[in-house]
């Protein structure tokens, strides 16, 4: 045991000797050891690589950060919504500071009037009083502080008070009254916006963890489920889907970021949804779609993502909400689709979230909607043609009649081209045939000669 152990202790020893050396350039590139070491390396080097950061997370924040912003002041001119939009920790600390800052300093206004007054000059008890002074009670700045606090937040405990003897002590008195009003109002809004923000709704709108790719009406499908799990809804609730992913343009412009609007199936024509139960929203791939090109071979390698905003109004508040989720490619599951979680019971409908996220595999093809257009219209186009003739056959300018010959040639015949001469049409008896020119202008002639002869 001692002897294995000394040589995999000179081994690994021999290894690290040997990368050293390579990297201060002592030994070839070549080298085995540090070929075999920067070998290790590579895989994980090409996995951090492939993997791509999202625009959206999985909870609705956007994970984009802004950098170099030069023009700072800008956040400052909107000082409420800086305000609202910080961290509860920040906004704890600025309220704090706030009115610590403004009890400090008026704290020494009133410190300053009693100096100038000669009000905080020692005093002997037994002795005559004094003149009056600005404000009863102040003999230090701690006593100042104090009335400060007092002034500001309107407790007066009556120890302390302002006289008639200083106009500037009444001015200061004001001020102080109407800066606390401010900073009250300032501080009561922030804590009421950040408490009844609307992405505070957001968090009871739940979406399923994963997106399905499945058939429904004979055509593939992108698919998300999505649910409330309050009782108050979303008012004029709307769903919106887009795609991110990386083009390329016709001029060689590279747009690491490129939105596509994705139409939601809705038979009312519009985004709008109606979110009293779990629902599930497709979008049907077909010709003019993002996903169109899109197969279970290349799902895996795609560099895209698919953003689902869903927008409304909260019922209870009427503000408006926005919640948002995003689906990368190893999120989408492809040839599945998600089990059913509403129930009848006791004359109600009743919702299993246990089965929120349930999928099922279903029998689908691999192949991409385009490649399966294209393999759909090979086949359509092969049975066409021992049916020709027996369905619509264009005839004259306007008119459709059934029936006809089937034509020998692979290639459809024009309407024009089916006749050699032309027919008309004769009706004798409630019959219809057909009667060629030729004959017809006999007949006339023959029936003109006979009546000269009469």
């Amino acid at each position: 045991m001692n002897k294995s152990s000394q040589l995999v202790r000179f081994g690994f020893c021999c290894l690290w000797n040997s990368i050293m050396l390579a990297r201060k350039g002592l030994l070839p590139d070549g080298f085995l050891l540090t070929r075999l070491a920067e070998d290790q390396n590579q895989p994980s080097r090409s996995r951090s690589k492939s993997q791509r950061a999202r625009f959206i997370t999985k909870t609705g924040s956007c994970n984009v950060a802004h950098k170099n912003i030069r023009e700072q002041g800008r956040f400052l001119q909107d000082v409420f919504t800086t305000m609202v939009d910080l961290k509860w920790q920040h906004s704890l600390l600025i309220f704090t500071s706030a009115f610590l800052c403004s009890w400090m300093l008026f704290a020494m206004v009133w410190w300053l009037l009693a100096f100038a007054h000669g009000d905080l000059e020692p005093r002997d008890p037994n002795g005559e009083p004094g003149p009056v002074p600005c404000v009863t009670a102040i003999h230090s700045f701690t006593s100042a502080f104090l009335f400060s606090i007092e002034v500001q937040v309107t407790i007066g405990f009556g120890g302390r008070m302002v006289t008639e003897e200083c106009p500037v002590a009444i001015t200061v008195l004001i001020i102080q009254n109407i800066l606390g009003l401010i900073i009250n109002a300032v501080m009561l809004g922030c804590v009421f916006m950040k408490t009844a923000q609307a992405n505070r709704r957001a968090e009871t709108l739940i979406f399923s963890r994963n997106a399905v790719i499945a058939p429904r009406n004979g055509r593939p499908a992108f698919m998300f489920r999505v649910g409330d799990l309050r009782k108050s809804m979303i008012i004029s609730a709307t769903v919106q889907l887009q795609v991110i992913r990386r083009t390329v343009t016709a001029e060689g412009e590279v747009i690491p970021v490129c939105q596509l609007d994705i139409q939601v199936e809705n038979p009312l024509r519009s985004n709008g949804i109606f979110l009293v139960s779990p629902l599930i929203i497709s979008h049907t791939i077909e010709r003019g779609s993002p996903l169109y090109e899109l197969s279970a071979q290349s799902l895996a390698s795609e560099d895209l993502e698919i953003i689902v905003i869903l927008e409304g109004v909260v019922e209870t508040t009427g503000i408006s909400m926005q919640a948002r989720t995003s689906y990368t490619p190893e999120e989408i599951l492809w040839g599945r689709r998600f089990v059913s979680i509403i129930t009848e019971e006791d004359g109600r409908y009743c919702v299993d979230y246990s089965k929120f996220g349930n999928t099922i595999p279903v029998r689908m093809s691999s192949l991409s909607a385009k490649e399966l257009d294209q393999t759909r219209g090979v086949q359509e186009g092969a049975s066409d043609v021992p049916l020709q003739g027996w369905g619509l056959v264009r005839a004259g300018r306007g008119g459709f009649r059934r029936g006809g010959r089937a034509c020998d040639s692979a290639a459809p015949q024009p309407w024009y081209a089916q006749a050699e001469k032309p027919h008309k049409e004769v009706e004798q008896k409630g019959q219809k045939k057909m009667v060629q020119l030729e004959v017809i202008g006999r007949q006339i002639e023959e029936d003109e000669l006979g009546d000269m002869s009469d």
